[in-house]
């Protein structure tokens, strides 16, 4: 990484366009459009808005061009940024796949689900490890069939509803089939493609409906869009739901060759390495290139004007070593990256194209469990389940108001793959506190004028330290969240 690097991203992200306020009329304009097309609706199933929610895996917050990345291209984010809201403080509710991706179909917390680490997690695959000083707690095994998904509200409602890609919450049983999904493409639902080209094989393991109905040449991101794109036309007279839940840019990192060769000329005489790396960046590229067909499909069947579309990430970037050509990014200037409650770790990317809106970046802090009841507010739909949605509805947000106060908690007990012991986090204001359940170490950081996580002040603010601290402890009590144990000796 060049020396600078970190002042030169904050350079470039401060002077970025999309930091900049739009005029004042272009903001009101859309604003008054926002409020009358995103008004509930309870008319005509025929006039109910669409919603397509893009989810890329491990895409970390600093790796697209409207967040101020020059190395990658994403022409096509880029625009759906111009297009609509950017939010420059979003959230997964966990630094990996499983628990946050619970978080975006349910409206709850992985703590309280009692799913906190993706499945099956380090504990089933390689049970204690050596150096780890506690005994990591169990964590369930699926979604549970009795937790109401957002697809199975929408379903009831009459809306077709498509998963096209990564579930990652459960074995056949626990299908996305029996969770509300109408169709669902891309089995087996892992936690890493098997392989992006066809035969999508590893091994003797391969696709069980992709396989059978792909051609050579084929690439898993282009094919999974066919999916989505042709269920959007497919049902282009009735409101529908998409779930495009890319593996991109989850390891293993293979990208079209052509895109590689692009990148590397691009690189000249730098080192291959994060955040200068060609296959990262070519792999990004085709998934960017999916979301200007998804867009670009809404435009010729008429539905842009009344389809939501959100596109976000379910942790930050993999930073560290973790197979063939990785570190795959870096999250800079954020701390850490995937298997972190460091900001690297949990905050990612978030647009949202909203019909009427255009070119707006909030500063409003959001996450993935808000979701659920935003959606079904900006639908016109009532929850089904309200006191066990932890999620904010903020759709007042969504609509250019400014954000009220949060206080946002993460649990994650867990050793991660990428090298992080089991730690909890809780954002209240500007403040951020983690506790490192190891040696109960308390960190303490102002993330406004810090978000780099590099100043502890933790011993110049005590008083703050532990109103915050007790705050994380009532929490876990009151949700009963599992803790790790101390191993013997």
């Amino acid at each position: 990484m060049e020396p600078n690097y970190l002042t030169n991203r904050m350079m470039r992200m401060n002077s970025s366009p999309f930091f900049k306020k739009a005029a004042t009329l272009t903001l009101l304009t859309g604003l008054l459009m926002g409020l009358v097309s995103l008004a509930p609706r309870s008319g005509p199933l025929a006039t109910r808005l669409n919603v397509v929610l893009i989810v890329a895996d491990d895409l970390g917050w600093a790796d697209l061009g409207c967040y101020g990345n020059t190395f990658n291209e994403t022409p096509a984010l880029d625009r759906l940024a111009r297009r609509g809201t950017r939010f420059t403080q979003a959230y997964a509710t966990c630094p990996v796949c499983s628990p946050s991706r619970a978080s975006l179909m349910t409206g709850r917390l992985p703590a309280t689900l009692d799913l906190t680490d993706w499945l099956p997690g380090r504990k089933q695959q390689t049970g204690v490890s050596p150096g780890d000083k506690l005994r990591m707690p169990d964590t369930r095994q699926q979604l549970p069939l009795e937790a109401t998904t957002l697809a199975e509200v929408l379903q009831k409602a009459g809306y077709a509803t498509g998963l096209f890609g990564k579930w990652h919450l459960g074995g056949a049983a626990f299908f996305p089939e029996k969770q509300g999904f109408d169709v669902a493409a891309g089995k087996p639902h892992g936690g890493s493609p098997l392989h992006y080209f066809y035969p999508y094989r590893n091994g003797t393991q391969q696709s069980a409906d992709l396989t059978p109905t792909g051609q050579p040449g084929e690439y898993l991101t282009d094919r999974l869009t066919d999916e989505a794109v042709n269920f959007m036309a497919e049902n282009q007279d009735k409101p529908f739901f998409v779930y495009l839940a890319h593996h991109a840019v989850h390891i293993p990192i293979q990208a079209k060759p052509v895109l590689i060769e692009k990148y590397r000329r691009k690189l000249g005489s730098r080192p291959a390495q994060a955040p200068y790396n060609p296959e990262y960046a070519a792999l990004l590229e085709s998934l960017d290139q999916s979301v200007g067909r998804v867009m670009t499909t809404l435009d010729s069947l008429g539905l842009t004007g009344r389809t939501l579309v959100l596109f976000t990430s379910d942790n930050g970037g993999l930073s560290v070593k973790e197979g063939p050509l990785t570190p795959a990014t870096s999250n800079a200037p954020l701390r850490e990256g995937k298997g972190y409650v460091y900001e690297g770790g949990i905050r990612v990317p978030l647009l949202a194209y909203l019909p009427g809106q255009t070119g707006r970046t909030s500063e409003a802090v959001v996450w993935g469990a808000d979701f659920y009841p935003t959606l079904l507010n900006l639908l016109g739909l009532k929850m089904p389940n309200p006191a066990e949605v932890e999620g904010t509805d903020v759709s007042a947000v969504f609509r250019g108001k400014a954000p009220g106060p949060r206080t946002l908690f993460w649990h994650y007990p867990h050793y991660a793959n990428q090298g992080s012991r089991p730690a909890g986090a809780i954002r209240e204001g500007d403040f951020k506190l983690i506790e490192q359940f190891e040696d109960r170490t308390l960190e303490l950081y102002n993330l406004r004028t810090d978000p780099g996580e590099h100043h502890n002040l933790a011993s110049t603010q005590p008083r703050r330290v532990q109103a915050l601290h007790q705050k994380l402890k009532k929490w876990r009590e009151r949700i009963n969240a599992r803790m790790p144990t101390p191993l013997p000796g």
